[in-house]
Formats: structure tokens, C-alpha cells, sequence
């Protein structure tokens, strides 16, 4: 299955409701600190979107509670996967994506066999403190030479402007979160962002 280009990132399904509509494929859903119950129905209410809206969600973080759904793709930081059970995940049929930063991280994720590798970050960003400075573009081209046909994802600081060059240098997929939750016109941006991905 070919993933779309565009990635964006969002924290609650009141943002699949705004975005699906107009074209989104592709969607993380990354819910932080928040309730178990809220996690659940978050999942449960972002998946129905998804399907109905023919877009692939992917569940950041929360494995168990995506194969409860039944999810299709679930979305692991290098923290979570010391707490995952990837043997329960790949039994469920999920499709896995993982975040890099580094080589080590890299050689660990590759002899999982992920469905997607994302390098971060590729610019400054200014959503996580994160120990890793910017990637830069020669990181992407290089990534995804290890890669191989396993897709590549770039993420960290990304923006409309800066996408192209970004999968120019190698990446398949762009990921952005707040490129548009940060927008005053994220519908406008989202546009823009399809727009320039296609």
C-alpha cells in the first residue's frame, strides 16, 4: 500500500473532523496525558473518521489500545518501544512506523522490519526538546540510501515551504504538526500543504 505524502500530526479527532474533508490521507493521532477512557473514544471516534473519510490512521503510542479497535497502523518513539510488545503488535496485523535519530537507533529499527522509518528532527523545532540537533538534508538523502523501499518519513520543523526540498533530498513522506495547528488559517495551510505534496 502507497502511503501519501502528507503526514500532519494531531492531538484530538476534532482536528480529523476540520482536516479529512479536505483530502488528508495520511493522519497520526498522538494523544498525550491524557485518561484511558479519553484515549479510547479518542481512538475509537478518529478511526470511524478515518474510514469513512478513506485516510489511514496512524495511532501514536498507544499499541494495545489500537489493536482493541482494530486499528491498522500504530506509530512507536524510540522510549516506547522498550514497552511495546512488538510480537502482539505484528500478530494483530498492525503496520509499524518507528522514529529515528541517530545510527544506533537506526540498525535497531531496521532489524524490526518497520513499515515506515521517520528521521527527526530535520530543521529546528520547536515541539519537543529533543538532545538531537537538526538532521539537515544530506541526513535525509543518507537515510533513505539505508532505507532502501522501506518509506521515509521527515519530520521536525517542517513547513509548506520547506517540503518540497525535504522530499527532493529523498523523503517519501513529510510529516508537520505545527506548521498548521499553529496557523490562523489551518484549512488554508492544509490546502497548501496537499497542494505541494501532490
Amino acid at each position: 500500500m502507497n502511503l501519501d505524502r502528507f503526514y500532519p500530526i494531531f492531538d484530538h479527532s476534532d482536528w480529523l473532523r476540520r482536516m479529512l474533508p479536505l483530502g488528508v490521507k495520511l493522519v497520526q493521532l498522538r494523544i498525550k496525558d491524557q485518561a484511558d477512557a479519553v484515549v479510547r473514544e479518542q481512538i475509537a471516534v478518529s478511526r470511524d473518521l478515518c474510514r469513512a473519510h478513506g485516510a489511514v490512521l496512524v495511532v501514536n503510542d498507544h499499541w494495545q489500545v489500537a489493536i482493541d479497535a482494530g486499528c491498522d497502523w500504530i506509530h512507536l518513539g524510540q522510549e516506547d518501544l522498550d514497552d511495546a510488545d512488538l510480537k502482539a503488535i505484528r500478530r494483530a496485523g498492525l503496520k509499524l512506523g518507528v522514529s529515528t535519530h541517530d545510527d544506533d537507533e537506526l540498525e535497531r529499527v531496521l532489524a524490526m522490519s518497520p513499515d515506515y522509518v521517520a528521521l527527526g528532527p530535520v530543521y529546528p523545532t520547536i515541539l519537543k526538546k529533543m538532545k538531537w540537533k537538526q538532521q539537515g538534508l544530506p541526513r535525509v538523502t543518507e537515510w533513505k540510501a539505508r532505507v532502501g523501499e522501506v518509506p521515509l518519513v521527515g519530520i521536525g520543523g517542517m513547513s509548506v515551504e520547506r517540503a518540497p526540498g525535504v522530499l527532493q533530498a529523498g523523503a517519501d513522506i513529510v510529516s508537520v504538526v505545527t506548521d498548521i495547528t499553529l496557523n490562523a488559517d489551518p484549512e488554508a495551510r492544509v490546502r497548501a500543504w496537499i497542494e505541494v505534496t501532490t
